[in-house]
């Protein structure tokens, strides 16, 4: 069973499961790792999640404001020894229920191209794809999807 803890960017489980995502990230994002690490600061992310199986870390998700009413998806996260078992929709859906708690409306997030697993995810869990938007305009290696909430 997975159990939920909504937490910060400090928490321990939540430090460890960013580096190994981080590091993935650096193959991926290949010599534009750079720029999307600046992207991925994790040290004021107020509402994180971490998804636990049998008292260990399985997986995490965050989310800040990015306007009114509308908060950015951030640091989403399952290691592979745990995937294929529903987790990502799992954290993902919880993310959108605490976004809307706190009045939110609408949830935004960015994945890189080469991220093949998450441009899976998020259609299936409501997502549309959407313009790039921030600093992600004119940015061909990546995706921007947006979901109504509220």
């Amino acid at each position: 069973m997975i159990s939920f803890l909504r937490t910060h960017s400090e928490n321990p489980d939540f430090k460890k499961l960013v580096v190994e995502l981080d590091a993935i990230l650096k193959i991926l994002d290949g010599e534009d790792h750079v720029f999307y690490a600046d992207l991925n600061q994790t040290a004021v992310l107020n509402e994180v999640l971490i998804a636990f199986e049998n008292n260990t870390p399985v997986g995490c998700g965050a989310f800040r404001t990015y306007s009114e009413n509308t908060v950015e998806i951030k640091r989403m996260y399952v290691p592979e020894l745990h995937r294929n078992k529903g987790i990502a929709s799992k954290i993902l859906t919880e993310l959108e229920a605490w976004a809307k708690e706190l009045g939110n409306t609408k949830c935004i997030l960015e994945t890189g191209i080469m991220q093949v697993e998450a441009i899976g995810l998020y259609p299936k869990n409501g997502y549309e794809k959407i313009e790039n938007y921030g600093n992600y305009k004119g940015v061909v290696k990546s995706i921007c999807f947006a979901k109504t909430i509220g």
